[in-house]
């Protein structure tokens, strides 16, 4: 049985991976209505070997491809190959459960400096200046 390497420390077992294959939509001629070219990848985090810092971080995400019963749902069509559109939406789900582990980097508030603030200023006063000279007083 084959894993999905996502870390040093974490793998994915495939047989927790559902893959379905559905027509595409769009433009294509014959061979979009005949043939399920279009790859769907559903994930259940809640379900899955995933070690719980990772299903905290993928289920507080506000990501359209994860739902409210906690699967995430990754559907690729963009090219006409089967295997292509499986190995494109692997990759994008391989991508979303790393992202999960990389942390924000604090923000250090900071203060203008005063030459800054006089730039501003002075910006302010020139245009306001520009547009006392349109002004028509008749």
């Amino acid at each position: 049985m084959s894993a999905i390497h996502i870390s040093q420390r974490v793998e994915i077992p495939e047989s927790e991976l559902e893959w379905q294959f559905i027509r595409s939509g769009g433009a294509g001629g014959q061979n979009v209505n005949k043939v399920a070219t279009a790859a769907q990848l559903i994930f259940d985090i809640r379900a899955s070997s995933l070690p719980e810092f990772y299903k905290e971080r993928l289920l507080a995400r506000s990501d359209h491809r994860i739902t409210q019963s906690g699967k995430i749902i990754i559907k690729c069509q963009e090219t006409r190959s089967q295997l292509q559109n499986r190995e494109i939406a692997l990759e994008q789900f391989i991508a979303l459960i790393r992202s999960a582990n990389v942390s924000a980097k604090k923000r250090i508030p900071t203060r203008p400096t005063r030459a800054s603030k006089q730039r501003r200023l002075d910006g302010k006063k020139q245009q306001g200046a520009k547009k006392a000279l349109r002004k028509n007083d008749f």
